[in-house]
């Protein structure tokens, strides 16, 4: 097992990461910009090593600031969370050049699954459903406008480079092909540096549905069931739940196996997540594989008393997992509370916190790395805090989530805690009716 690991991140899930390293008895070393120097994980951390100043791409995306805190702390395994360099293939292959253990998949898994035209491929190959779409890029403009033709508008152009929503368009007729192309092309170029795109048959209304899988160098593979993520706003995920209200047992076990056979047939070695899109009828398409922890982790943690961080670490010190599926045994709900004014577009609401309570009881954890007196910086993503709501039903967890977010109170600036508030009473969340599309006519009173 390793002695000591460097979490290559920040916030909530570096804190995350610390905890359960504690519990193995590893020592932990946090890295960090100017920033964050007061932030918890900082502050729990074994040893704590400066990258440089606020921005990203000068501290915590620095490869080898990133490494050099590595090499002069003797730490043998780097853990990079979620976000920044999670999916670099290029870091994990410099992280084992410098006998430094990725804890993750090989640079070779994650350029498989990160270029999401090669990753449709390599499914399509391996029989897992895709969405009907261009087998390769897209190289011309031409090129696009007839394969459009032949699938049938609308179509959904997308950066094969992409996340996040960004250097994706829907193109509902031949008329506005060219306009959307050109404007993902250059989106896509300025997010990722990047400007190729491929093209999908555009799935009206469809749920958002992910497999958690998690595998071993020996070959092994098996799928911790699902998570429903319908509930987004721009792409970017709002709400999370498990089991998902939508599920039958067949379809949990159809793409159960579907997701294992993809982990399976890349020999994906780590946690990972299989993202589908399921429409009305049930049918079930491939839609990319994250090769690394989601924020959303709890909620399948909870349902299965399984700790992810930890068995993602056992994995990558060599250890074989049972090869055991897992399916929900409990219901819980994850919203992410975001410094966002959502009565103002969900504008971003950084600040210092003045007042903090989180809410306690059976069946609730908060995941965060925030404290009253703590000064959030604008240079980072919004999430502050995850709220999870764990019950033996989905009504229970309603009920559960309504109280605490009703106890969850934050002053000095504006969060999303009154948006989650009515999504919990919403009579058509409630019902489990909502889609992709659920944001769209959702009103925030």
């Amino acid at each position: 097992m390793f002695k000591k690991i460097l979490i290559a991140n920040r916030g909530e899930i570096a804190l995350r990461i610390i905890r359960t390293c504690k519990e193995m008895g590893i020592k932990t070393v946090a890295v960090y910009s100017t920033a964050d120097k007061e932030s918890l994980h900082v502050r729990f951390a074994d040893e704590a090593v400066c990258i440089g100043p606020p921005p990203s791409n000068q501290s915590y995306l620095e490869i080898p600031k990133i490494i050099a805190a590595a090499q002069i702390t003797n730490a043998d395994a780097i853990h990079p969370g979620y976000g920044f360099l999670a999916e670099n293939a290029k870091f994990s292959e410099i992280c084992k050049k410098h006998d430094i253990k990725f804890i993750g998949p090989s640079a070779e898994m994650i350029n498989m699954m990160g270029d999401k035209a090669t990753a449709k491929k390599t499914m399509r190959n391996a029989g897992v459903p895709v969405v009907p779409g261009s087998k390769d890029l897209i190289k011309t403009v031409e090129e696009g406008k007839k394969l459009a033709e032949e699938m049938g508008f609308p179509v959904m152009l997308k950066a094969t480079a992409g996340g996040g929503g960004k250097g994706m368009r829907i193109v509902s007729g031949e008329e506005e092909f060219q306009e959307m192309w050109d404007s993902a092309k250059q989106e896509s170029a300025a997010a990722f540096g990047n400007d190729g795109l491929y093209m999908e048959k555009f799935i009206n209304n469809p749920r958002h549905i992910e497999i958690q899988v998690v595998g071993d160098q020996y070959g092994n593979a098996a799928h911790l069931s699902e998570r429903d993520c319908s509930v987004q706003r721009r792409h970017q995920k709002l709400a999370e739940e498990t089991p998902s209200p939508f599920m039958t047992d067949e379809l949990r076990e159809r793409m159960g196996n579907a997701a294992v056979l993809a982990a399976k047939s890349i020999k994906y070695e780590g946690v990972g997540t299989v993202e589908f899109l399921v429409d009305d009828k049930r049918n079930f398409y491939f839609m990319e594989m994250n090769t690394r922890i989601q924020v959303e982790h709890p909620i399948t943690e909870e349902v299965i008393n399984f700790d992810l961080i930890k068995e993602q670490i056992k994995v990558a010190a060599g250890v074989k997992i049972s090869g055991k599926n897992y399916y929900p045994q409990l219901h819980s709900i994850e919203c992410r509370i975001n410094a966002e004014d959502p009565y103002n577009n969900f504008r971003p609401s950084p600040g210092k916190i003045t007042v903090l309570h989180v809410p306690g009881g059976h069946g609730v954890r908060v995941d965060t790395h925030v404290y009253a007196g703590y000064t959030i910086p604008p240079n980072y993503d919004s999430m502050i805090a995850k709220l999870i709501i764990t019950a033996r039903t989905r009504e229970e967890a309603l009920k559960k989530m309504k109280r605490a977010l009703d106890e969850f109170v934050i002053e000095g600036i504006k969060t999303t805690i009154p948006f989650h508030a009515q999504l919990v009473t919403d009579e058509q969340f409630v019902k489990g009716n909502y889609t992709t599309k659920f944001m769209e006519t959702f009103e925030i009173k």
